[in-house]
C-alpha cells in the first residue's frame, strides 16, 4: 500500500476509531529480540559526498569489476578501518 492510498483509506471515522484506542502499552513480548547480527544487517550509515583523487590505475582497476566501483572503495577502507580498530581493540 502506498501512501497515497493509506491516507485515502484513512476516513474521518477511522481517525475518530484510533484516537478512542486507549493507551494501553502494546505486548511486544512475541518479538524477538534484535541482537547485535540482526542490527549490522540492517544498519545503514549515513552517506557523505566526498571529492577526491585517486591514481588513473587504481580507478581502472575498480571500474574494471563492473559498475558499483564507488561502493567497492568503500567496501574496502571500511575493511581496512575495520581491521585497523581491531587491533588496536587488542
Amino acid at each position: 500500500m502506498t501512501v497515497t492510498e493509506a491516507k485515502h483509506n484513512l476516513t474521518k471515522e477511522r481517525i475518530e476509531q484510533l484516537k478512542a484506542l486507549n493507551d494501553e502499552p502494546v505486548d511486544t513480548s512475541d518479538i524477538p529480540e534484535l541482537t547485535e547480527v540482526d542490527f549490522m544487517q540492517m544498519y545503514r550509515p549515513v552517506k557523505q559526498p566526498l571529492s577526491i583523487r585517486l591514481d588513473a590505475d587504481v580507478i581502472l582497476w575498480l571500474k574494471s569489476y563492473g559498475k558499483g566501483y564507488q561502493s567497492r572503495i568503500n567496501a574496502i577502507l571500511r575493511e581496512a578501518m575495520n581491521t585497523e580498530q581491531n587491533m588496536h581493540a587488542l
